[in-house]
């Protein structure tokens, strides 16, 4: 099978297990980083260490969550709504072409299962949101739902050196490409959905991140400075996430396969690089 079995995923309750690996990845994330975790909600509930019970009520068809928790869930299906355009604008011309009609669908479909939550959101008063059209409401001067994900164009590198890295040919420019992509675009993606569900992430490492990681993945930095490398070792564990879609909706995709496995090779690499030499004593 491919992902085409995932054209049949159309309601809250086809998306239930896609929300379970967002909260597990975002948890392992914060987890590791150490984050401050402060709850959502007066009972200061946490539905990404702790989601089983939204995934209990999404698999059995509810969107009646607290607008607190369906924050979350719509930070979650949103982030990916719209992570799958500004990715292809990382990679070669022959991948945004083969997966350009894909990732349209899983953005309409990913948009239309957000939009009750988002409408609690919005509903709740204040909170602002994003309808499934991808417009964003402000209200009080709190962000919307959703993140706002960084063009070639946005870094501090520049449009010039993404190409560079993009255009070289080859498959090795492919794998160069998309290791840039997933850099830039997972750190705003957890950063987005950790702090929907309470987590405190610096701001300003999110920043660093990504103009370091910007810099490191087109060849214009030597290394990653320290918290920025762990930062991203963990952030690289969504290889994790691909393999936990790939099983939960038996797709068996040859693409989810290729994803996987260049995501695990640089969590790998970072770990190594992560970890301090042992001498002798």
């Amino acid at each position: 099978m491919t992902v085409l079995r995932l054209l049949g995923a159309r309601d809250a309750a086809d998306f239930a297990e896609w929300y379970r690996a967002g909260a597990e990845y975002s948890d392992r994330v914060a987890e590791g980083m150490g984050f401050e975790r402060t709850g959502v909600g007066p009972d200061g509930a946490d539905p990404l260490a702790n989601p089983a019970p939204v995934v209990t009520a999404l698999r059995a068809g509810r969107t009646d969550l607290p607008p607190e928790t369906a924050r979350v869930v719509a930070a979650t299906y949103l982030g990916d709504a719209e992570f799958g355009a500004p990715f292809l604008a990382y990679t070669p011309r022959w991948y945004r072409l083969a997966l350009a009609g894909p990732v349209a669908l899983a953005t309409r479909r990913l948009r239309r299962v957000a939009e009750p939550f988002v409408r609690r959101v919005v509903l709740d008063g204040g909170s602002g949101g994003a309808d499934a059209s991808g417009q964003t409401h402000r209200r009080g001067g709190v962000p919307p739902v959703g993140p706002v994900y960084s063009t070639p164009a946005d870094l501090s590198v520049g449009a010039d050196a993404v190409a560079a890295v993009r255009d070289a040919g080859g498959w090795s420019a492919f794998e160069r490409s998309f290791l840039l992509a997933d850099a830039v675009l997972h750190t705003e993606w957890f950063a987005d959905v950790a702090r929907s569900g309470g987590i405190r992430v610096p701001e300003e490492l999110v920043e660093r991140t990504v103009s370091e990681s910007a810099a490191y993945y087109t060849g214009n930095r030597e290394s990653l400075s320290p918290r920025v490398r762990r930062f991203q070792r963990h952030l690289f564990a969504d290889d994790a996430w691909v393999r936990d879609v790939d099983a939960s909706y038996r797709l068996n995709s040859a693409l989810f396969g290729v994803w996987e496995r260049i995501l695990r090779r640089e969590r790998r690499r970072l770990d190594r690089s992560e970890r301090p030499e042992h001498r002798p004593s």
